[in-house]
């Protein structure tokens, strides 16, 4: 995928099947890698909690509330999204938990395109990482 396919596809998620192809492959190498470390598939619930708590630079066995585990998937939305100019981290606050502050709206797409979207967005962060 180019370096831009997020700011190019735009609402429409519309990626040639090369691009795909591509994406499919880093994603099972992703989840191969969590598997691998976690023992067992993450979901992408999971894997967005994961990333929050990364962002957050909190420890992955500390004991969340309910409300701590949505505000880490938003947190890890955010953190996602941001290279593609969707958010900007705006601040931390005094506990330590960034606040973002939105650029533009997500596009809305259909639920496969939600999927692409999120999945590559996923990838990319993790591309550094584990060497996708």
């Amino acid at each position: 995928m180019s370096e831009n396919t997020h700011a190019e596809t735009g609402a429409a998620m519309e990626l040639p099947e090369d691009d795909i192809a591509l994406l499919q492959e880093r994603w099972a190498k992703l989840d191969q890698q969590l598997r691998k470390q976690f023992g067992k598939k993450v979901s992408m619930e999971g894997i967005l909690f994961l990333i929050g708590v990364r962002e957050l630079g909190a420890s992955p066995h500390r004991e969340f509330t309910k409300e701590e585990k949505q505000d880490l998937i938003h947190i890890a939305m955010c953190a996602i999204l941001a290279p593609s100019g969707y958010f900007e981290l705006d601040h931390l606050d005094q506990d330590g938990w960034p606040h973002w502050k939105e650029l533009k709206p997500i596009p809305f797409i259909d639920i496969f395109g939600q999927e692409l979207f999120l999945k590559s967005h996923v990838v990319d962060y993790f591309m550094e990482i584990y060497e996708l």
